[in-house]
């Protein structure tokens, strides 16, 4: 249920987004600039990749290969880490756009941020996950909390491919 309603509260911003432009002369508003793809394609791709290890992570304690659980968790934490860490101390800084500005302005930090804080709920779970792990919580019959956070975590990068289409490669394209 959690995970329904999140999907239908990105959905509804999202649409509030394509809403706004579908109204627009030109997008973005004001003349701002078009997001720069260079360090987002690749910290898309770091997102969209710590999948990779989670999913490792949760078929090794299907095994009762916890070493393979701790691994891939910490790898996909990090890579997490580093995504969200990109978008509040890098990416938001060198916008030359405000959340004040204008509509855009204003839906872009809303979506975008609220994603981040998702990445950053999902980081918090991961560590819960990871202490419970190094503490020898689960085996190959007890790993319940390890399936749940994969599902919630598949669910953020799930998000982020719809936010990046729209917000940051749909400026490129021309509507109408």
């Amino acid at each position: 249920m959690l995970i329904t309603t999140e999907a239908l509260v990105f959905f509804a911003l999202l649409s509030s987004y394509f809403f706004v432009r579908a109204g627009a002369p030109h997008w973005p508003l004001g003349g701002i600039e078009q997001p720069p793809l260079d360090r987002i394609s690749f910290c898309t791709a770091v997102l969209l990749g710590s999948t990779i290890p989670v999913v490792w992570a949760e078929r090794g304690i299907r095994k009762g290969d916890v070493r393979q659980l701790q691994v891939g968790l910490l790898a996909g934490f990090l890579m997490g880490l580093a995504f969200v860490a990109h978008q509040f101390l890098l990416e938001w800084p060198e916008l030359h756009l405000g959340r004040r500005d204008n509509a855009y302005g204003s839906l872009f930090y809303t979506i975008t941020g609220l994603h981040g804080l998702h990445v950053i709920a999902g980081l918090l779970m991961s560590l819960v996950v990871q202490a419970k792990a190094w503490t020898g919580r689960f085996d190959a019959e007890h790993h319940t909390t390890v399936e749940v956070f994969s599902l919630y975590w598949h669910f953020v990068d799930a998000v982020w491919v719809f936010v990046f289409s729209s917000l940051f490669l749909s400026v490129y394209w021309k509507f109408g």
